[in-house]
């Protein structure tokens, strides 16, 4: 790994890791890595991928090899979106990173924002790029889109009692002592409601969670990973936190 650029205005932060996680991202994958690049020249870029049938990750080999900022972890399978994080989580932390970033690859969470996510940082444990804050926006949804995302921001909100407008984004840097603080070994969620997991994890813990606006683009290439069963997974987990947090306040207990 190389050394952070002491010129860099984010060296007051360590080195910068941003996780990327893949499935048939061909013909994103070069195009993301290139913008992230371009937007903070400083940071490193792992492509977590699930043993994409369409080339994703021989493409992100070639990329790697012509750019020492670039790395690649290959996974066996399609595990799911948290199982891909929690995997780069550990992969950079091994590395001595100081602050690992989530990032889509479909070009919805626009690299040219990261700067914003890296400000707020330095005086936050965690920050989200959310699109429900003022300045936040969503580009390009369908109605019932922005229904099903909103609905369920609110409702992981007053259900597990979090004051994070947009819970379920999933544009975030974490401190790496953030997530070693976290418990990660213990984290079961694998599809989107990871996110909102994780999220609640750190208002548990005491850390200070920072919410700063983002633009959301709707992907333009490649097909969206959303589907009915990841709705139901999260409506049930998000329901089954909240309600076990409930009958523990109820029983006395912390």
């Amino acid at each position: 790994m190389t050394t952070a650029d002491q010129e860099s205005p984010f060296a007051d932060l360590g080195e910068v890791l941003v996780i990327i996680p893949t499935y048939n991202e061909a013909e994103n994958v070069e195009r993301i890595i290139s913008r992230v690049r371009a937007a903070v020249p400083e940071v490193h870029v792992l492509v977590a991928d699930d043993n994409s049938p369409d080339g994703t990750g021989d493409i992100a080999d070639k990329l790697a090899g012509a750019d020492s900022q670039v790395h690649v972890l290959h996974r066996k399978g399609k595990e799911g979106l948290g199982a891909a994080y929690l995997a780069g989580f550990r992969w950079g932390i091994e590395r001595g990173y100081q602050v690992l970033v989530e990032m889509d690859a479909d070009g919805s969470h626009r690299p040219e924002e990261l700067p914003r996510l890296l400000t707020a940082l330095r005086s936050a444990d965690l920050v989200l790029g959310s699109r429900w804050v003022p300045g936040g926006a969503v580009v390009n949804w369908p109605r019932s889109r922005l229904l099903l995302s909103r609905g369920g921001s609110l409702y992981s909100r007053l259900m597990l009692d979090v004051p994070i407008r947009d819970v379920t984004g999933g544009y975030r840097a974490f401190r790496r002592e953030t997530l070693e603080g976290l418990g990660m070994e213990h984290v079961a969620s694998a599809g989107y409601c990871f996110q909102v997991d994780l999220a609640w994890r750190t208002v548990k813990a005491g850390y200070k969670v920072a919410e700063v606006p983002i633009t959301f683009v709707e992907r333009e290439l490649g097909a969206s990973k959303m589907s009915r069963s990841i709705v139901l997974e999260a409506l049930w987990r998000v329901t089954a936190w909240g309600v076990g947090a409930r009958l523990d306040k109820l029983r006395g207990r912390k």
